[in-house]
């Protein structure tokens, strides 16, 4: 596994994609709308910023209800989300996502509950060629 991207929940997907592409020489990758949330990555190089702005009130919307813009959870790319998922029940992490699903660039991810991994939403994505 490596690092693939954090996910930054925000208010103003244009606002941040401004500040975050002019301070980190980050140009936006891919944009999406996507369960209710505008996406937008913006390439670091090695990894990604995701940008989340919900455009429904859904999960991210109660995210920044609750705690505001800022780093809303963090992806490791797998190659084998399916065998993540099993080393993660082995361990008996409460999974989020029971089995992979459709994720943003139509790649597929499964989310760990943070309860159970020190406080830190993390997601398994697995890039589809």
């Amino acid at each position: 596994m490596h690092f693939d991207h954090a996910g930054i929940a925000t208010n103003d997907l244009d606002a941040a994609a401004e500040l975050y592409g002019e301070l980190l020489d980050a140009p936006v990758a891919h944009e999406e709308e996507l369960d209710g949330l505008r996406v937008a990555f913006l390439d670091l190089g090695d990894g990604f910023f995701e940008l989340l702005e919900p455009i429904q009130h859904a999960t991210v919307a109660r995210f920044l209800d609750k705690h505001g813009p800022g780093v809303h959870h963090l992806a490791v790319a797998t190659d084998d989300i399916e065998g993540a998922l099993e080393t993660a029940r082995e361990m008996e992490i409460d999974l989020i996502d029971e089995e992979p699903r459709d994720g943003a660039w139509g790649h597929d991810v499964a989310f760990l509950h943070p309860n159970d991994t020190g406080g830190v939403l993390i997601e398994f994505v697995e890039h589809q060629e």
